[in-house]
């Protein structure tokens, strides 16, 4: 018997462990509160729809400010793009216009819209400080803003795959609606990464250039001005970009095909991942913004 206390340690006394009792019951508490309070905040900044759905639109007007065409300039200049590399990429690589220009023009727009939200997303909080600072209203409202803001600008740059589809003549048929799942996808992955990186990017600033740089190798790593098809002996390198699968779950519809299972599965799969994520940091340091900014 004494041999087995001896081997347990010497016991807390009764009031030590009432400490250690306490202690964890408050850190439960806190914790809970902390996940109560960002879930408040992330339901208060959904319902406060015509405040951050009129700033994404002030956004467009700022930057368009005294223009007569406004945001369709940017659909103007992308569709000139679109128009010279496609046409100039199928003479380089042995491709069909009608085969090659859709592709490289739903590529272009989209990773338009993929880009916007992973880079303004970095300093979502930062730009929006004097809000932040002065007015009493959930912080999330800043990242549906973001949304919505480069899904406008997404509704005006997909004209441009309108025009080539008609002038090409092509039809997708009934598989094009699989297309708003991809798109809805793509925007609830954009929401919750502007809400990481923001927190991060407020907290240390040189990781927006990082991020920054990143995205350019993407661009190149990513199947937009070349396809899956022309890499000989390392295509099956691309099923590790994410991108391409987000790209994908739009893209492909558009052209009349439906997307391969591997993309709804790791996009899925990212989503799922990213929003636990997400949501943790921000219930942990959301009350910390204020002072990163």
């Amino acid at each position: 018997m004494r041999a087995r206390q001896s081997g347990m340690g010497p016991a807390l006394p009764l009031e030590g462990r009432l400490d250690v009792a306490m202690t964890t019951f408050t850190s439960t508490a806190r914790i809970q509160g902390q996940f109560a309070d960002a879930w408040r905040d992330l339901v208060r900044g959904y319902r406060s729809w015509e405040f951050w759905g009129a700033m994404a639109w002030n956004d467009i007007r700022q930057r368009y400010r005294r223009s007569i065409l406004g945001p369709f300039w940017l659909t103007i200049s992308m569709g000139i793009l679109v128009g010279t590399l496609g046409v100039l990429f199928a003479d380089l690589f042995g491709r069909s216009i009608p085969d090659f220009l859709p592709h490289i023009a739903l590529g272009f727009i989209l990773w338009s819209l993929i880009s916007s939200l992973v880079i303004d997303g970095c300093d979502i909080f930062v730009k929006s400080r004097n809000i932040i600072l002065e007015i009493n209203a959930p912080t999330s409202i800043h990242n549906y803003r973001l949304v919505w803001r480069d899904l406008i600008i997404f509704a005006h740059n997909i004209w441009i795959f309108v025009a080539v589809a008609l002038i090409l003549n092509i039809w997708p048929g009934p598989v094009a609606l699989l297309a708003i799942g991809g798109l809805a996808l793509i925007c609830f992955n954009g929401f919750w990464l502007s809400l990481l990186l923001g927190m991060i990017c407020a907290r240390y600033r040189d990781v927006k250039p990082i991020v920054g740089s990143a995205m350019q190798i993407a661009f190149f790593l990513t199947p937009i001005i070349w396809k899956v098809d022309q890499l000989s002996k390392r295509a099956e390198l691309v099923e590790f970009n994410p991108f391409y699968h987000f790209i994908e779950l739009v893209r492909q519809p558009l052209l009349g095909h439906a997307p391969a299972v591997i993309s709804w599965i790791v996009v899925l799969g990212i989503t799922a991942v990213l929003a636990v994520v997400s949501f943790c940091a921000f219930a942990r340091f959301r009350s910390r913004i204020p002072y990163w900014i």
